[in-house]
């Protein structure tokens, strides 16, 4: 079956152009003018991928995404104005996998989709050695999922490749573009920030569960690493 998008955005001529690109390349679109209508459309018919704009009426791009991660790991990527480097590491922070300027193109935007849902699909194959223990971190690569002491905490798929990544080999120093490569694969450029707001989102996350986690060390002007 063809992976189904949801497209969010408040122009139409986006939702237009997008769609038809997309259903060019054998996608399902299911198309939202508004944030209030995709939200809805969403929990009604669920995608396997967003592409979610970011200042919209009714209800913006943030809110749409913060109330998606209470619920739902779906796969994210948010369309920012040129400049704005506030929303960039905001959506980040919330949950977003993804973020792309506008104006864009729609070679590059297919290209990011075909990325994220590799990535999905990558992380969710069977693996007779899908469990990494690492003291009180667990994870199911086979399953997507991660506990920390028994807990479940509930990650994206950049948040779950960026953590495996570390956790394979404690004590090693990733550097950001290691981290990028592991994340989004050495064909997509993602600048620094990205990484540092997944990073943070990380922490928060397992603090949530356990305040004293600190398991990813930052070395300044290294990188990280995942404490031994």
């Amino acid at each position: 079956m063809a992976n189904k998008i949801a497209l969010v955005d408040d122009d139409q001529n986006i939702l237009t152009s997008v769609s038809l690109a997309l259903e060019a390349e054998g996608f399902s679109v299911d198309k939202y003018l508004d944030g209030e209508q995709g939200l809805n459309g969403i929990n009604r018919r669920p995608p396997d991928l967003l592409v979610l704009d970011i200042k919209m009426p009714r209800l913006d791009g943030m809110e749409v995404l913060e109330r998606l991660r209470k619920t739902s790991n779906l796969p994210v990527i948010f369309l920012t104005s040129k400049d704005d480097e506030v929303d960039e590491a905001l959506g980040l922070r919330i949950g977003a996998d993804d973020y792309i300027k506008k104006p864009f193109s729609q070679r590059l935007l297919i290209e990011r989709i075909k990325a994220l849902l590799r990535r999905v699909n990558n992380s969710n194959e069977t693996d007779p050695d899908a469990i990494l223990a690492r003291g009180d971190l667990t994870m199911d690569t086979s399953r997507h999922s991660s506990k920390w002491k028994g807990d479940d905490v509930r990650l994206t798929v950049t948040e779950f490749l960026i953590l495996k990544d570390l956790a394979q080999r404690t004590g090693i120093v990733k550097t950001r573009d290691q981290l990028m490569d592991a994340a989004y694969g050495e064909t997509i450029y993602v600048d620094d920030r990205t990484i540092d707001s997944h990073i943070k989102r990380l922490r928060k996350k397992f603090r949530l569960i356990d305040k004293k986690f600190d398991q990813i060390e930052t070395l300044y002007g290294v990188g990280y690493r995942y404490r031994e």
